[in-house]
This record gives C-alpha cells, structure tokens and sequence, in this order.
C-alpha cells in the first residue's frame, strides 16, 4: 500500500511538471483547474472542442484537492453528471482498499478523500483522446480584447469581445488566442482583465467600496496520527511569532478535556481531540484497518483535514471586524500578507496539537510536496512542514460577474419549496444544475454587508434558508456586454448570501460542467454565449447523466428512456404528471407518478401546443405528431415534444 502512494506523489509531482507542447490557438481556454475549471475542462472537451486550462499550482482539483477541502459539503442526497462520475470513481478506489469515505461532519452519509487521491482522480478523468490540455505552474497575466458594436433599428450597442489571453509560464510568456474564455480561477481574477462589471463584496466594481466585508479563507492541513511516535522532522522545537494569541483562540474550539459532540447543533465548545476529528475525517490510505463517522468509531479516526478554529481572520478580527475586506481580493500585496498570516496561523494549531493537547499527531508527510510561496522566509524547522501544506489557501468568497440576471437568496428559497405544501411547480426553466446548501456566510451581522438594492437581508441567512434541492439557471454564467467569456467556479453573477449556497465543491462541479458544455456548444455553432438557447444546453447536460429536474417520479427511473425527454417537461411545464410529489417533509424519496404508459389526451396535446406557443412566441399551426393523439403514450408524447422544443 505504501509503495503504490509513494508512487502516486511521485505521479502527480511529475505529471506538474512535464512540459506541454502548446497549441497556436485554442477553442476555449479556462484559468483554474479547480472543481468548476476541471469539470469545464473535462466536459467541452468530451463535447469536440479543443480546450487549454491554465492552472497556477502544481495539482488540479482547486478547493477540493490543492486547498484541502476534501469533505464533501454535499446535503441534496443526490448525484448526476461529472460530480456522480468523480464520488464513483473515489468509491470504488478506497472499496478496493477496504475503507469507508463516510468519515466526515459525525455522519457516514458525507463523502471524503485524501487529496492526492482525489487529484489523482480528477487526473484520470481528464485523460484520453479528448482529454484538455493542462499547463501547471501558470497563469493569465493578460486577457486581449476588442470592441464590437452592434447597430439594430432601435439601439447601438457595444461590447467587449475576448479573443484570446496572454500567460505566464515557467518558461516564459505566451500569447493564446481562444474562442471562449471562461473564469474558473478561485478569486474571480480574470473578470477585471476582461472589462467586465462585477460585484465585490456588497459592492459594484465601477464604485467599489474596498473596506466591505468578504469571508474569511482558510489555510487548511491534512493531519495525521503517527502511533510510534511523531518523528522529529514534523516536532518543531519553537512555536512561530504569535502563537500565544493563536493558542488562546484554539483554546475556545478544542481541548483535552472537551465535550464530545453529542449530535446536537450548535456545537458545544471547546470538544474533545476525537470530536474534533471527526469533524474533518479523512479516509487513511496508510494505515492498516478500517474506520467511518459511527460515533463509536471516532477514537479509531487517523487522519482528518484542520478547518475549525483556523479561519483567518476569525476571531482575530480585521480592524475589529468580522471577515477580511474586499482589498485582499483587489491588492496583490495585501492578498500575499493576508494569506501568509493565513498559513501561519494553522501552522500553529500544529505546534498546539503536539504541545499543549500532547497528541502524537503531526502534519501528514504523504500530502503534498511543495513548499508554498507563502512559506518561503519561514525557520527551516517549520519550512519541513509547510511543504506538507496545501499549495494554496481555501477562499470562500471570489469577485462575481454581472449578468442580465442575478440569483438571490430570495430565488433560491421559492425555488427550493417546488412540490413542498401543494406548492407544486416552481422549477426554473433554464436550469443547469442542481444543488443544496445553506446559505452559508461567515459572520454576516447586518444588512449593510449584503447587496441591499438587490433587496437582501441579514435575516435571510436563516429565514431563507434553501428547504430542498433548488436548480441553478444558466443566465448566470454569461456576463453583461461581454462575449466570449464565461463565468465558472463561485464567480457567477449572484448575491453574497445566494454565492454561499453555490460556492461548495459539488455545487462547483456541476456549474463547472454546464459553463463547458456551453462554451462548446457556442464555439461548434459560432455564436457567442448568449446566443445559444438554454434547451441545447440542457440536452447535451442530460445526455451527460446530468439531473436538471427537481420532480422524481416512481414510474420513470434514471434509466427510463424517456428520463431525460421528462425532466425537460417538468422544467418547461408541458406534461402534467398524473400526480406530483410532495417533498414538504424534506424526504425525496417520495416521489410522484407521471403516468408515462398512459394514453395522452386531446385535451392533453392542445395543452401542450398552447405551453409551446407561449414559451417560444410562435404560433405552432401544425404539430402531427401531438395532434395525432390515438395510441401515443405520454411518455412518447414527452419525447417528440422535448424533439420539437429542441428545434424551436
């Protein structure tokens, strides 16, 4: 078993590193190999397009791999499309090796993986015939632009086309040009090259408050158990400048003689050494035996990911305030000395593990190898661990673009109550994903920090909590006034509040694999963005095992043939089933029944002509195949029109 990892790193430092033979020009090109980047990535690819991703670290997999989020924040019970491909694949790969990935958050349900593993997942499924091209240790200095503009009878309008990028590499600069851009990278860092609006913080770009609040980010590590003893390599002998004040805040989150987690929420604190444990448990791939999150099973726990207690500034306040202010995203040198400070502060949770709660636990020496910029000038000791750290920080909060339409909490909350107390049909027709998660904002305390002329509130963070699975729709990717860009990862066009429901990582693969079919469809159409309908989209997402519908039905199952062809007619409201589910429980295993072998009315066909007619603004004189009710099914029924919708 060890030898097979130790080979693993040493595939995944090598694969970093290899060089690549650049293209002269790409279809689409995407900054950042995170959750969202990859997907995009792995999707348009697999659609025919010629795709470039540029990943400034060594390691894909962005939040979920390189920043050491590796536990699932995953509350929708389900999983479709390249998110279902990536949690199969880590299944079976630690099934294989006798262990659980129930190990996180006290509750088998949630999913974990080490990081290389996942990044090495991730590796594979980007591999093959239509596999992108990945340049590591590079990023976009420049995106190269020009001015269209566009005379119709009423207006004249201009807008920012992207035509290509300009990127920096171990070995020099480049110049790219692409077809489509998209912004996968984890602090929207593309969005101001383009030209583009978007809101920061509670404010707009072109009137941009730089003292406004954004969430704290996180410098995670992997930890793990060393039964014979922490070896003195990982034992620093001094504690970093500061750790006093870091050892009175860890005091407060977990001590020897803590509570344990008893299941009930809020968190009783300071817990236990276990308790906390088991809050980030991870699978360990290292060490023999078996464990998961059964409570019974928390003292066997030997390697968890540090996320609690460690967020900077925390409850070290920034100018005594909770978060940090919306320069850290705008001032490269601020960014690097915030991050710094982030680092050292988790550091310090070592040295608090090792000496005051006198654990033999050390950070884990089979995570990572590479010393991360903001380590550089540390004590060589504490450089021994740092480059065992995650290569980059946990950002929780990114610039976000301006689109046409921006989600809010308020959206999601109506969207979330489809099929709860008769409420019936409340999809939204151009959905591309489907997610669930609170609306989870650090700290918020007032209205004033949130976008109040989009109408949010402070209270919304409880009031309108998600109640289910809600859908994300598609116009929330494409940015106002330019073209040939695309938003992914937590930089889509959305309120704060709506942003901390979609920023996890399985919410950011699916949205990552929507902007790459997109990206695709447009580039194999030549139309921009905007220009593509969202039932193109849809299909290709469907055809990709991707769920788009919030309605299940008992007598159409995943593998139903018409499947796909229904959850259009449930987004689009065109069939009614013979009877809805009733989700107000929050169980989404009580489904509804479509009646997919029963015979379609008359009544039925003229209905569904009529809900054409009015979603398209044609007149739809003659449909045969619907208007020829005898014998058709209203499963065949919700196949041709799905057809028909295609074409309109």
């Amino acid at each position: 078993m060890k030898k097979f990892l130790a080979s693993l790193i040493i595939f995944l430092s090598f694969q970093a590193s290899e060089s690549l033979a650049v293209q002269s020009a790409y279809d689409i090109i995407i900054a950042g190999a995170g959750t969202g980047g990859i997907s995009a990535a792995i999707q348009a690819s697999r659609m025919g397009a010629e795709v470039l991703v540029i990943e400034p670290t060594n390691m894909i997999g962005g939040q979920a791999t390189a920043a050491g989020v590796s536990t699932m924040d995953d509350l929708s019970n389900q999983m479709s499309g390249l998110y279902a491909e990536f949690i199969n694949r880590v299944e079976e790969y630690y099934s294989q090796r006798g262990k659980s990935t129930g190990t996180c958050y006290w509750n088998v349900i949630y999913k974990a993986f080490e990081p290389s593993v996942g990044a090495k997942i991730l590796s594979d499924m980007a591999r093959g015939e239509d596999a992108p091209d990945i340049l590591y240790n590079s990023r976009i200095t420049g995106v190269q632009t020009e001015k269209i503009i566009a005379v119709d009878a009423d207006d004249v309008n201009e807008n920012i086309c992207v035509k290509g990028v300009i990127v920096q590499t171990p070995e020099g600069k480049l110049n790219i040009p692409c077809k489509i851009l998209i912004d996968a990278t984890e602090y929207g860092d593309i969005i101001p090259m383009t030209g583009a609006l978007y809101r920061v913080g509670n404010s707009l770009s072109d009137n941009m408050n730089l003292d406004s609040l954004i969430q704290d980010i996180t410098w995670t590590a992997v930890i793990r158990k060393y039964p014979d003893g922490i070896p003195a390599r990982l034992r620093p002998l001094k504690p970093l400048p500061g750790y006093d004040m870091a050892k009175y805040n860890y005091e407060s989150y977990v001590t020897p003689n803590g509570a344990d987690f008893t299941g009930t929420y809020p968190v009783k604190l300071p817990v236990n050494f276990i308790s906390h444990n088991a809050y980030r448990g991870l699978p360990d791939s290292f060490l023999p035996g078996n464990y998961d999150s059964e409570p019974e099973n928390w003292k066997l726990i030997t390697k968890s990911s540090v996320n609690w207690g460690n967020d900077y500034p925390g409850q070290y306040k920034w100018r005594n305030k909770y978060g940090l202010p919306v320069s850290y995203l705008e001032d490269m040198n601020l960014r690097e000395r915030v991050e710094r400070d982030a680092l050292i502060k988790t550091l310090h949770f070592i040295y608090y593990i090792q000496n005051e709660l006198h654990e033999s636990w050390s950070i884990d020496e089979d995570e990572y190898n590479y010393l991360p910029e903001a380590a550089k000038d540390l004590p060589k000791e504490w450089q021994e661990i740092a480059k065992h750290m995650p290569p980059v920080p946990y950002i929780r909060e990114s610039r976000r673009i301006v689109a046409a339409h921006t989600l809010t909490s308020t959206e999601l909350y109506n969207n979330s109550l489809s099929y709860h107390d008769n409420n019936r049909n409340r999809e939204i027709n151009n959905s591309i994903a489907i997610g669930r998660y609170i609306l989870d904002l650090h700290h918020l305390e007032s209205d004033s920090e949130l976008e109040q002329d989009l109408g949010e509130k402070a209270e919304y963070m409880e009031s309108h909590k998600p109640a289910g699975n809600f859908q994300v729709p598609l116009d929330i990717l494409i940015p106002d006034k330019v073209d040939g860009f695309i938003a992914a990862e937590k930089n889509l066009s959305m309120t704060r509040l709506a942003s901390g429901a979609l920023r996890l990582q399985p919410i950011t693969m699916m949205t990552g694999q929507a902007a790459g079919a997109l990206a695709a469809l447009a580039v194999k159409s030549e139309l921009q963005p905007r220009a593509v309908k969202a039932i193109r989209v849809q299909k290709a997402l469907l055809d990709s095992g991707v769920n788009l519908s919030l309605c299940e039905y008992s007598d159409v199952p995943k593998s139903h043939k018409y499947n796909a062809s229904i959850q259009l007619m449930n987004l689009y409201d065109l069939i009614q089933p013979e009877e809805y589910p009733d989700l107000t429980s929050g169980d989404i295993s009580v489904k509804g029944r479509f009646g997919v072998d029963e015979p379609l009315t008359s009544e039925q066909s003229a209905k569904i002509i009529e809900r054409l007619n009015a979603i398209t603004g044609r007149k739809l004189t003659e449909v045969k195949e619907l208007e020829e009710t005898d014998g058709l099914t209203k499963g065949e029924a919700a196949e041709i029109t799905a057809k028909l919708l295609e074409q309109l």
